[in-house]
């Protein structure tokens, strides 16, 4: 069985039942399902059960640079999937392929310069060739204006201050019992005062059990 194929990214979608073919963009790989032709000789009786395994063939799905090795093998599971048929059925199923290339073909353009076959989607008319090769001048303004716009935005976030409150944090340590005695006027753990004394001579604020000013040296008991 010849298959020759106007691009090699497809699929044969055909079973005992039918015939049908996805076809793909080079680019962006959607793809194009031609419809479902009803095979003649199975509707006559005239077939085998050749085709129990679910084998679909896509040569260039994995890659240009294996794209010899992948159409031999798709070849070869092409030709185990359908064998066992009779030579009516394959008759009717190269006819099929042929009839399902035409169709899609009108769903894709060769690209001139690099020879890919892409959809509408992936083809810039103006330049007459695909987006890789001629990307839309429209599109890769906007992009490159959505970029630096983000861009603009972290750098505006990075220098802005965003906290005004105070970092450091101080402890309270009670003169009485020793230990931290919170934010209140009197310790959490004993009770004592944590009222400020005022020395009488600078003013100075010292704790209610100093007995000697921090500042002057002032006797404050």
């Amino acid at each position: 069985m010849t298959m020759q194929a106007f691009t090699d990214n497809y699929q044969d979608n055909s079973t005992e039942a039918g015939f049908q073919f996805t076809f793909f963009c080079d680019i962006c790989h959607e793809g194009y399902k031609t419809k479902f032709d009803e095979s003649a000789t199975y509707k006559k009786g005239k077939f085998f059960g050749g085709l129990g395994k679910a084998i679909s063939f896509g040569a260039s799905l994995i890659g240009k640079d294996h794209l010899g090795y992948q159409a031999q093998r798709g070849s070869d599971m092409l030709s185990e999937r359908f064998h066992g048929m009779s030579p009516e059925w394959q008759k009717e199923h190269d006819a099929m392929f042929e009839q399902a290339q035409n169709e899609a073909k009108g769903h894709f353009i060769r690209c001139p310069r690099c020879k890919h076959w892409v959809c509408e989607n992936d083809w810039n008319e103006q330049e007459g060739l695909c987006v890789n090769d001629a990307p839309r001048m429209a599109v890769e303004v906007a992009a490159a204006k959505a970029e630096k716009m983000v861009t603009d935005i972290r750098e505006k976030a990075a220098s802005t201050t965003v906290f005004t409150g105070e970092i450091e944090s101080k402890q309270t340590i009670c003169p009485q019992c020793g230990k931290p005695a919170g934010e209140g006027k009197f310790c959490n753990n004993c009770g004592a005062s944590m009222s400020m004394a005022q020395c009488p001579r600078c003013g100075a604020k010292n704790s209610a059990t100093s007995r000697f000013c921090g500042e002057c040296g002032n006797v404050l008991k």
